[in-house]
């Protein structure tokens, strides 16, 4: 890694911000949206809304691999979305296509701006970028009044854009330092321990500390500049059972700032335990398609709701004519056990000593983020809402957000399931044990960790889940030790899982991550306390057909 490389980043992150009073980025954007409203004002059909959004990242980001730094950068971006709307608030440019299987709104693409000041420089690609999609605006607004003119009338008639307060937020930025020779030797260490395994094939550890910058311009009056500093450890690692099937794990760390980090020694204490967890997986036997009683940890539970329930109470999802819009007729109905509220919390910057990732000010359309009650004593209440209204639900609650360079959509921020009623982790296993019996059942399951998975929305195709665990166990009916196994995916239907959820521990486990969606990845955290649920369906999982590496690891001989 060269020297010279990590003093710079050492010197970027110390320095003070470049951005004077004025703000010099948020004036040419300003100017130029002002200058494009009164100049577009004559045309036949004029803009009725305009905004520009900057986004610039600095970042610091390496990994390392079995003890070596395998690669290291510092990069600037900026990265410019322009908001261009025709006709009106009750009906533009942006609005569904029906019919049509390749349309996807309309929406431009991000561009990159230059890293200066020079005003001028600025604003001619604003002028550039936003005289194409002007251009582009007009032409699918007419085709949207075509579309609309031959097909039957839609199920969903609300406006395509809420109307918003306008809002002022400046805000200076929210730097840190970072020792980035002190970073490289760390994670260096780290990934060293992955050597202690021969049959490790993967093993690394990744840094990345970012400090975003957020610029927000309307033509409604709305000006904001937030500051979003954060930063992510990552550990990883896979092997390979004799049958070829490839085993990872891993584990994430987020923090606001680097000191928020947990200690070197608990990473690799948690790296130790990893290690141990894939060399007991390689030789752990399959689990085999299984229907029955199971528990989710916390952290579990949380990615488990993420995917089964947080993409269903995205708005604009109830206004697609191809989602199956789930939970649309379930409004002030029971859909959870009366002792579950479901919320989230974009104001919630914190749990329980913990940072968590989905924390903002104002979202990405420039709307005040909101707390939702989404489900109050398992009674469904709310959708998350971006500035595209649905029935019943006419204005934003600060949901809108888009990784740069995508539309943003009502996405999720920080989920919190909380439960009102709650029993020992012990009581649950003994809940697990006692309904196994009540079902005949051998054995029971618990889903300590889970990466990750997919839902479907769509109405062409079954709305069902899938939840991909890594670590699993078998716990018998009759007391016998846990058994670890491997191989399987969780799998079902979200209104039939919220039925058998029976009970909750004292515990909250917390996710943090990145969510993929149509506007790309935003971070979003899920907590939960563990959860028992009556039944739950698993299924095997695909594996590879290639067999191990043929040759030992050069890990496993000794250097010459």
């Amino acid at each position: 890694m060269n020297s010279a490389l990590v003093l710079l980043f050492m010197l970027f992150f110390s320095a003070p911000s470049i951005f004077g009073a004025e703000y010099p980025l948020l004036q040419a954007m300003k100017k130029e949206m002002k200058r494009t409203m009164d100049g577009l004002a004559m045309q036949s059909t004029p803009p009725y809304f305009l905004s520009y959004a900057v986004t610039e990242t600095k970042t610091i980001r390496m990994n390392a691999t079995f003890g070596n730094i395998k690669s290291a950068e510092h990069t600037n971006s900026r990265i410019l979305d322009i908001d261009i709307r025709v006709g009106n608030h009750e009906l533009d440019n942006t609005h569904t296509i029906r019919g049509s299987r390749f349309e996807f709104g309309g929406g431009g693409r991000g561009i990159e701006l230059p890293m200066t000041n020079d005003e001028q420089a600025l604003r001619s690609v604003m002028w550039n970028a936003t005289d194409k999609l002007y251009k582009k605006a007009v032409e699918r607004y007419g085709k949207v009044l075509t579309n609309r003119a031959v097909k039957v009338k839609e199920e969903d008639s609300s406006a395509d854009f809420s109307k918003q307060q306008s809002v002022e937020y400046l805000e200076e930025d929210q730097s840190y330092n970072v020792d980035s020779i002190q970073w490289a030797q760390k994670i260096k260490r780290l990934s060293s321990l992955f050597s202690i395994d021969p049959n490790i094939y993967t093993g690394e550890v990744f840094f990345q500390a970012d400090i975003i910058t957020k610029y927000f311009v309307s033509c409604e009056g709305t000006i904001i500049r937030q500051s979003e500093p954060n930063v992510r450890l990552f550990a990883s690692a896979s092997t390979k059972a004799e049958d070829g099937m490839t085993l990872p794990l891993f584990s994430s760390y987020f923090g606001f700032v680097p000191d928020n980090l947990p200690s070197e020694e608990m990473i690799a204490s948690d790296i130790r335990n990893m290690i141990a967890t894939l060399g007991k997986l390689r030789n752990a036997p399959l689990a085999e398609t299984y229907s029955g009683p199971a528990i989710l940890s916390g952290p579990a539970s949380g990615v488990f709701f993420h995917e089964i329930f947080g993409h269903r109470v995205e708005g604009h999802r109830q206004k697609d004519p191809n989602s199956s819009q789930t939970f649309k007729s379930f409004l002030n109905k029971q859909i959870l056990p009366d002792f579950i509220d479901v919320v989230f919390d974009p104001g919630l910057k914190t749990l329980n000593g913990q940072d968590i990732v989905g924390y903002y000010k104002y979202d990405d359309e420039g709307v005040k983020a909101e707390k939702v009650i989404a489900v109050e004593k398992g009674i469904f209440k709310n959708f998350l809402m971006s500035r595209s209204p649905i029935e019943s639900f006419p204005i934003s609650n600060g949901h809108g957000r888009r990784q740069p360079g995508l539309r943003p959509v009502s996405r999720q921020s920080n989920l919190l399931v909380q439960a009102a009623r709650t029993v020992s982790f012990d009581s649950l296993r003994t809940l697990l044990r006692d309904e196994c019996k009540k079902q005949n059942k051998e054995y029971g399951l618990y889903f300590v960790e889970i990466s990750g998975g997919f839902t479907f929305t769509a109405r062409t195709i079954p709305n069902a889940f899938n939840v991909q665990p890594l670590v699993v166990y078998k716990v018998f009916a009759d007391g016998r030790p846990d058994e670890l196994v491997r191989g399987v995916d969780l799998i079902g239907t979200p209104l039939t899982t919220f039925n058998n959820i029976i009970a909750a521990s004292h515990d909250i486990g917390i996710f943090n991550g990145v969510c993929g969606a149509e506007s790309g990845g935003v971070p979003v955290s899920a907590s939960s306390p563990s959860l028992f649920v009556k039944t739950i369906e698993v299924q095997k999982k695909q594996k590879s057909q290639a067999k191990p590496p043929l040759l030992e690891s050069p890990l496993s001989k000794p250097k010459p």
